[in-house]
């Protein structure tokens, strides 16, 4: 036993461990893959299995070592070429691995799923076990060439062949865990035993591939597929400083089609392409304003100030009576003199009958409803809570010094949704008036003008705009003449009306390609 405090044979026993786990690296990483169509509860035990088994193949393989190096000797010949039996084992081992690797690859890349109408469907137990034994008798040939290669005695050889499959053991399962995790880490895998199966085959009929050049693109093909693996990392971590709601909604808007237009072949063969054909546009605003709900503020849905119809106390009795039937609305607010100075709330049927019995309006009672007040600043989602709370009531939005800003109803969130539904009085705020032109009016709410013009360039988180009017004056130096016109993703917004210090009608045409190269 004095050989054990040799120096020189635990230096060749810790080199011949590190080459085994080296050597071992591809058996284990295809053990993983065969135990993964195990059900859960029988992949450990597979897994232990098929290194046991390596590990007792080797250790039978190295008893009988002398017996192995005579199999260099060629058993017969075909066409000048001698094949021994080693080569005739090499063979066998490189044409089954091609053959498993390209059938997995293949699976893999056509995105080949077995869906069951039950429950999942396993591979048998024996089947798999079975497989991991013939890839063990391929490669513990070469590990046992390596270890007879390297060191004379046999007591170090088997040390170091249980010692390195103790290691694989251990590591087995974090690594499945993570080949599992990572898809194109298994596709890496696969193709690395293809590599090593094509020169297999090609050792065994004759032409020696240095496994330097191997180790060198495995190598290779590791780093680039590490930094990978780490861009993929930094993406995930960047997209998750978004909140998930935004990240949700962005998926599926994706996954629908979205709003950008398709004009590519590319595209129309693609996904979105397909989305577009699956879901009618209609569905695709309506999915949109849904998600898009929680993110506007109460000023981006409401009737505006400009467009609201109230009563002033104020006029004479057969004014209020004149407009009270010609309005299309059942409830209005009741103001003396001026907006801002709000009253109540009352029925247009309630005001009528008083003025015909020649009541006063604002002394009737519990017919002037108390006002429902929010700040602009709500969120639409605080303001659906309120209207549920209204019973029917229109709700008075006001800014921070109490000036009223417009106001709201649930006509208003369901446009928000659906898109316009105008009352009698009103007119569509966007007229389509041929094939990519349109005339819009300048309060149009600038969400359903992104659904509408099929853009993602007029909502903007950093901006105080809600309508088509505050955009253009967003993006204008000064207040714009008629004429004057803007062009941005692909749109041209021209001015058409102006009336009292507001931007009335807007003209938008999409450019066509040619026009923009000809204007560029």
């Amino acid at each position: 036993m004095e050989w054990l405090f040799d120096p020189a044979i635990w230096a060749g026993l810790l080199t011949l461990v590190v080459l085994e786990i080296v050597l071992g690296i591809d058996n284990l990483i295809f053990i993983a893959i065969l135990a993964d169509k195990l059900p859960p509860h029988q992949r450990d035990k597979a897994r232990l299995i098929g290194l046991s088994l390596a590990m007792l193949m080797r250790l039978g393989l190295l008893t009988i070592v002398s017996w192995l190096v005579t199999l260099t000797t060629p058993l017969f010949f075909v066409a000048g070429q001698g094949f021994s039996g080693r080569d005739l084992i090499l063979l066998a081992g490189g044409v089954f691995l091609l053959f498993k690797a390209t059938i997995e690859l293949h699976e893999r890349l056509e995105g080949v799923t077995h869906v069951q109408t039950g429950s999942k469907v396993y591979a048998g137990f024996g089947a798999v076990v079975a497989q991991i034994v013939v890839l063990d008798a391929v490669f513990s040939l070469d590990a046992v060439i390596t270890a007879v290669g390297m060191v004379d005695e046999l007591g170090v050889m088997m040390a170091a062949v249980v010692i390195s499959i103790g290691v694989m053991i251990l590591a087995s399962k974090p690594l499945t865990r993570f080949v599992n995790a990572h898809p194109t880490v298994v596709v890496l895998c696969l193709s690395f035993l293809l590599m090593i199966g094509l020169s297999l085959v090609a050792e065994g009929l004759g032409f020696h591939i240095p496994k330097g050049y191997l180790y060198a693109a495995i190598g290779f093909s590791i780093v680039i597929e590490t930094l990978n693996q780490f861009a993929r990392r930094n993406f995930l971590k960047n997209e998750a400083r978004m909140p998930f709601r935004d990240r949700t909604a962005d998926t599926v808007l994706r996954l629908m089609g979205g709003r950008k237009r398709v004009d590519t072949a590319a595209d129309t063969l693609g996904g979105q392409a397909m989305a577009l054909d699956a879901f009618a546009v209609e569905e695709r605003n309506m999915v949109s304003g849904v998600l898009t709900l929680g993110d506007r503020s109460v000023r981006s849905v409401m009737t505006p100030r400009s467009a609201m119809s109230w009563v002033n106390l104020d006029d004479a009795a057969d004014t209020i009576l004149r407009q009270l039937q010609e309005t299309p609305h059942s409830l209005m607010p009741v103001c003396r003199g001026q907006l801002d100075n709000v009253l109540g709330i009352a029925r247009t049927k309630d005001m009528i009958a008083d003025l015909l019995l020649r009541r006063p309006i604002a002394e009737t009672g519990g017919r002037l409803r108390t006002p429902i007040v929010l700040p602009d600043t709500a969120g639409v989602l605080k303001a659906m809570d309120t209207l549920k709370r209204a019973h029917g009531q229109l709700v008075l939005v006001t800014d921070e010094y109490g000036v009223v800003q417009g106001l709201l109803t649930p006509v208003d969130i369901l446009e928000a949704i659906a898109g316009e539904f105008p009352d009698e009085d009103e007119e569509l705020a966007i007229q389509l008036k041929a094939p990519g032109r349109w005339e819009i009016d300048g309060a149009a709410d600038l969400h359903l003008l992104e659904q509408v013009l099929e853009t993602d360039a007029l909502v903007r988180d950093d901006a105080d705009c809600t309508s088509l009017a505050g955009f253009l004056l967003a993006h204008f130096e000064g207040f714009p003449d008629v004429g004057q016109s803007l062009e941005l993703d692909g749109l041209r917004y021209e001015i058409l009306a102006v009336e009292e210090r507001r931007i009335a009608k807007v003209a938008v045409h999409r450019i066509a390609a040619a026009e923009m190269e000809e204007t560029a």
